[in-house]
């Protein structure tokens, strides 16, 4: 598939990389000559210097036979423009990051319409989403709800006091015989991604992905030796739109919120806008400013600022300073093994947020597609087609691939069950699947 992806920061260089290891076409649009040739040093992509609105640009790169276009520049407006011109050219299918709530509220669809826009891409709402979600799964790295909720996929890391540890994945099952309330979908062990079979064994330190039944997560939650109350007092640190989106939705759940920006114009606005947190001007790297708003006692610590030393930093001493949780935005893949080392608990970044959006289209047929920033293996779901090959088939019957794939649940009717080989599947059915990118693809026509 020829991909056309127009802005090579730190959400379109993610996609341009993610399509490009799975095989696609990628052609790259960006204006700065450095940052162009930082992308295409690295990844094989197609690199065209130019701006998103400029037709020789586009021309260059081939939209006119791409399947899709992806405009994720910092402008709305030149976004909104690269995808009529896009259209215009011959494109099939064009996507627009957009982050004014005003061109993204159902009042301005006709406009979106009129310029060719398929769907709007807005990661730092899904970012704010995303928090909240973590927030009702505490301790979890990754919380992915499938299926309209019935169902949620959970990436944790395993710490050594999990009653998990040291067993195999046969010997967990026949403990939790007859009814299971989850299954294992990934193991992410180092550099190694594992979709798992019974006689793997879970070891400290693994990162792993589970599907389980919504109302199962207190026992789920145990089992992994992670938290299990919902967040009470909170310390968001930076108030741009992922924080006050953050802020309002937490205060609006009786926690305790105070926010610390920098900024005295934002301060003062959110101090109109959040009545219900405390909001305060200041850096949020100040160790003693945040030792005055309570850092010892929060039951949270979020720092999404657009800095991320400064995420970093605030979040290592929140978590000296005796923070049950710390959660930071990280805009730099580098990062990652840092903050694992210094003991930061989740580490976010607004990249995966759209590529989960870009994928689910490219993917073809798929109603939700779940990555994340470690290892290769997806989630996705699917929904059984009718006279497809798994319309009445046992799970145990259909020809899946040995390794790679995995069949975790099922949702029938609204009502999410974990997957068994004595299933029978039905047309309309909802199976969620773990697997790695090209295994997704040869299992998807056995369901339609």
């Amino acid at each position: 598939m020829h991909i056309v992806v127009i802005g090579a920061g730190e959400v379109g260089s993610f996609l341009a990389e993610r399509l490009s290891r799975e095989g696609h076409d990628v052609a790259m649009v960006e204006r700065d000559p450095e940052r162009l040739e930082a992308l295409t040093r690295r990844v094989d992509v197609l690199g065209v210097r130019g701006g998103g609105a400029s037709p020789a640009a586009l021309r260059d790169a081939r939209v006119d036979r791409s399947a899709l276009t992806v405009a994720v520049t910092d402008v709305d407006e030149t976004n909104m423009l690269a995808c009529k011109l896009a259209k215009q050219l011959g494109a099939k299918a064009a996507m627009a990051r957009i982050e004014s709530p005003e061109l993204r509220a159902a009042t301005s669809s006709q406009i979106r319409h009129d310029m060719g826009i398929d769907l709007v891409i807005d990661p730092d709402a899904e970012t704010a989403e995303q928090i909240l979600e973590l927030l009702e799964f505490p301790g979890t790295a990754e919380v992915a709800k499938m299926a309209g909720g019935d169902l949620v996929v959970i990436g944790a890391r395993i710490p050594a006091h999990a009653p998990f540890v040291g067993h195999t994945l046969a010997e967990i099952a026949a403990e939790h015989e007859p009814n299971w309330d989850f299954l294992f979908g990934a193991i992410i062990r180092g550099d190694q991604t594992i979709i798992p079979r019974g006689n793997h064994r879970i070891e400290v330190d693994d990162f792993i992905r589970i599907v389980c039944k919504t109302k199962a997560r207190r026992e789920i939650l145990s089992q992994l030796g992670l938290g299990m109350s919902a967040p009470k007092r909170v310390l968001v640190l930076g108030g741009g739109r992922i924080g006050s989106a953050v802020a309002e939705h937490l205060s609006r759940r009786r926690a305790q919120v105070v926010v610390i920006d920098r900024d005295p114009e934002r301060v003062e606005q959110l101090g109109r806008t959040l009545d219900k947190a405390i909001v305060v001007q200041g850096e949020i790297t100040d160790d003693e400013l945040l030792h005055q708003e309570g850092v010892a006692a929060a039951d949270a610590v979020i720092a999404l600022t657009g800095e991320d030393d400064a995420n970093v930093l605030a979040c290592i001493y929140a978590k000296s300073a005796g923070a049950r949780e710390t959660i930071a935005v990280a805009h730099r893949l580098e990062l990652l093994p840092l903050l694992r080392e210094v003991g930061i608990d989740v580490a976010l970044s607004p990249r995966t947020a759209s590529a989960n959006a870009v994928l689910r289209f490219v993917r073809g047929g798929v109603a939700a597609v779940s990555t994340v920033l470690e290892g290769e293996a997806e989630v996705i779901e699917l929904e059984v087609m009718p006279d497809s090959a798994a319309d009445g088939a046992l799970i145990a019957e259909l020809r899946l691939p040995k390794e790679g794939v995995v069949l975790g649940g099922v949702v029938r009717d609204g009502k999410g069950q974990i997957a068994r080989g004595r299933t029978t599947l039905r047309s309309r059915d909802h199976v969620i699947i773990f697997g790695m990118p090209h295994a997704l693809e040869v299992i998807k026509p056995i369901f339609g």
